[in-house]
């Protein structure tokens, strides 16, 4: 079947990292896909958002205490090590790629595979030793969304996947165009999008990316809002109490539980059962500073050194007392 090429939106040869950051807010990258439809494990839809509405505040590059940046340097490495092992040919495409018809799709492609009919996209990965537990049943669900992206804004019929695990291991893993998997796509990220365009944000899906988003989004004021007339507000209101009560009983027998294995080890650092095991071993003796005795000792030293931290919102429940009597 006869597909559309991309369109070379935007050379990236002599682009700067400014620049390039306001291009990818022109629409949904391949790196963007999982989050758009709300199947990332590390962005939820709420913090894409906010990057894409210019909401988000934006950090320096990436240093080397960041995955992102070994995944950077060491891609050319992984592209080399692939064609050594699959003696494919591969070259940069130095641009931004956008969708013939989908203005809204645009891709980064790592590396395009040349002179080869059964395949034309390569999607280099580094995984440490947290990150390579999510490939150990192959590829996981948000690189295929990525790389289903990738084909989706190329035409393109097949990707190869080589990933390098815990700096030592390379995986080449195929990926097949889908059409089912693109067309769904297609139709959850214009969903998505059209949030960024409307200015209105995606709920949140209770992951620790939506709380960092919703602390950044909303800071607070001395403001009342009264739900008592929305049905929907109350009940989710009413199963948070249910929930939370519930949750602090099973803590509580989670601790006695605890307590007890705990006593039974006495000073043992190890014990042993049929389903597996506990460690219990002290850590090593650390050091902190008294601040108390040092702003006695010292207060004119401390003042120096003192910076304003900026105060954070507190979620509290407070069940009206008359509820369950």
């Amino acid at each position: 079947m006869s597909r559309s090429a991309a369109i070379r939106l935007v050379d990236t040869r002599s682009l700067e990292r400014e620049q390039w950051l306001e291009v990818r807010k022109q629409g949904i990258g391949s790196s963007d896909a999982a989050a758009a439809v709300g199947l990332c494990p590390y962005k939820s839809q709420l913090e894409l958002w906010m990057e894409k509405t210019g909401r988000a505040v934006r950090g320096e590059e990436p240093g080397q205490d960041s995955p992102m940046y070994w995944g950077t340097l060491l891609e050319p490495l992984v592209a080399a090590a692939y064609t050594e092992r699959t003696e494919r040919k591969v070259r940069r495409v130095n641009a931004v790629l956008q969708h013939p018809t989908y203005s809204f799709m645009l891709a980064n492609i790592d590396r395009e595979v040349v002179g080869v009919p059964d395949v034309q996209i390569l999607e280099c990965k580094t995984a440490g030793e947290f990150g390579s537990r999510l490939w150990r049943d192959g590829v996981p669900e948000y690189v295929q969304l990525q790389v289903q992206h990738q084909l989706a804004v190329t035409g393109k019929q097949a990707a190869d996947v080589a990933v390098l695990l815990c700096g030592q291991k390379l995986e080449v893993h195929r990926i097949e165009r889908d059409e089912e998997v693109i067309s769904r796509l297609i139709v959850l990220e214009a969903r998505f999008w059209e949030h960024v365009t409307q200015d209105t944000p995606p709920p949140a899906d209770g992951s620790e990316s939506a709380a960092r988003a919703l602390r950044s989004l909303y800071t607070g004021n001395d403001t009342s809002i009264d739900f008592s007339e929305d049905a929907e507000l109350s009940a989710t209101f009413d199963g948070l109490v249910l929930l939370r009560d519930e949750i602090a009983q099973m803590d509580k027998r989670a601790e006695q539980m605890r307590q007890q294995l705990e006593q039974s080890m006495g000073d043992a650092s190890r014990a042993i059962f049929p389903t597996g095991e506990i460690t219990y071993r002290r850590s090593k003796d650390g050091t902190s500073v008294d601040l108390k005795r040092l702003t006695e000792a010292h207060p004119d030293l401390v003042v120096g050194f003192t910076v304003e931290r900026p105060g954070s919102r507190r979620f509290r429940i407070v069940p009206n007392q008359n509820e369950g009597a």
